[in-house]
């Protein structure tokens, strides 16, 4: 498993509980458990040690390869809906480090986001570490025959990520759906989170935000790479689903070539992706909230990431950001470099329609370069 050793421990001291009783009680999908007062516990820690960022910044480590920027401006249509999280040392790892980005909407959609930002990490980091207590425990076969580890190292690790991911969410939607002081019935948010575990990128997106890598290619050029997919009602897979769950999937006449998601006999809610957590009036009807769980292996070539929530990507192309990033002299202005610009074709490209919130992670893969120093002889 890697260098995994330090949740080895914790998995012991924990008793390697069962399932149901680890993460809290599968009836109770917000209830302790070990595993959740655990993963509590390490965010305590990591936001004491300033390893946790959620606000417009830069996080730079020392010792981690890793460099985020962050940067997110509210747009014209009220309270800024969008936010985000960078956890270095996710769960107490030195080479591991958690990024989301979240974009809410509806009345509520702010505090869903915020939500969805707090209790995604925490679940999360509580699968985990029961996936590993049972990787280690030959007594807990159930979790492994359940996650179906396969022979292959790497594809053991990525479907226990994706196992976790999966559970996460769930728990997450469900605990939303149950929250009595979140209105979540018209309400909801996308969430595109990645762990980055050494080489090792595992991508996990719900909605419409993306992932593009920006990579070296072959003549030397930076090149975008997208992890993820767009999920719109657009999308042939997606409207099937729908439409088979009796949702409908159509077009407003004032909108011409944007395919949303309604009700069977309502006007509403009108969402513009297919995926979400909230929006619970819609949820028998297509709407899901499950995740699209990926994995790359980070190369000597690919040289960044850009999360970014669709604020930026309806005026920016992946070429185009990677390279306004790859401009960017000093790394930790990369994010807001991009949201300026993202807000400046928002003016030239959309005159008249209301500028969405614009939010951007832009993560360094390797630490730069040491400057060169020149010597005068003579």
């Amino acid at each position: 498993m890697g260098h995994l050793s330090a949740m080895f421990k914790l998995a012991r001291s924990l008793s390697m509980k069962k399932s149901k009783n680890f993460c809290g009680d599968g009836d109770n999908v917000g209830g302790g458990g070990g595993g959740r007062e655990a993963a509590k516990a390490m965010e305590k820690e990591a936001k004491k040690n300033e390893l946790i960022l959620r606000s417009s910044g830069c996080m730079n480590v020392a010792g981690s390869k890793n460099l985020a920027s962050l940067f997110s401006k509210r747009g014209e249509k009220g309270v800024n809906q969008d936010c985000f999280i960078v956890w270095e040392e996710f769960g107490c790892q030195e080479d591991m480090t958690f990024c989301g980005v979240f974009d809410g909407h509806g009345p509520w959609g702010h505090f869903v986001s915020k939500k969805v930002r707090e209790s995604l990490p925490s679940h999360l980091l509580c699968n985990w570490q029961e996936a590993l207590a049972a990787a280690e425990s030959s007594s807990d076969d159930y979790l492994l025959d359940e996650i179906d580890l396969g022979s292959d190292k790497n594809l053991q690790r990525f479907n226990m990520w994706k196992h976790c991911y999966l559970k996460a969410c769930a728990a997450v939607d469900q605990e939303l759906e149950q929250h009595r002081k979140i209105d979540s019935f018209y309400s909801g948010t996308t969430a595109l989170t990645i762990v980055r575990q050494g080489e090792l990128l595992y991508v996990a997106n719900v909605g419409d935000s993306r992932a593009v890598l920006a990579t070296t290619s072959e003549d030397g050029n930076l090149m975008p790479v997208q992890l993820t997919v767009d999920f719109k009602p657009s999308l042939p897979q997606e409207a099937k689903r729908i439409v088979e769950c009796k949702g409908r999937v159509f077009c407003l006449d004032d909108e011409p070539g944007v395919q949303r998601v309604w009700l069977p006999d309502e006007e509403s809610p009108g969402l513009a992706m297919s995926r979400a957590f909230g929006d619970h009036c819609i949820k028998d009807f297509g709407l899901i909230s499950v995740p699209e769980v990926t994995q790359r292996r980070i190369s000597g070539k690919d040289q960044f990431l850009i999360m970014a929530t669709d604020g930026v990507w309806d005026v920016v192309s992946n070429q185009e950001a990677v390279q306004i990033v790859s401009a960017v002299a000093d790394r930790s202005k990369a994010a807001k470099c991009l949201v300026k610009a993202a807000m400046k074709a928002w003016r030239r490209r959309r005159r008249g329609i209301a500028m969405d919130d614009i939010s951007a992670v832009c993560l360094f893969l390797h630490s730069p370069p040491p400057p060169a120093f020149a010597t005068k002889i003579g």
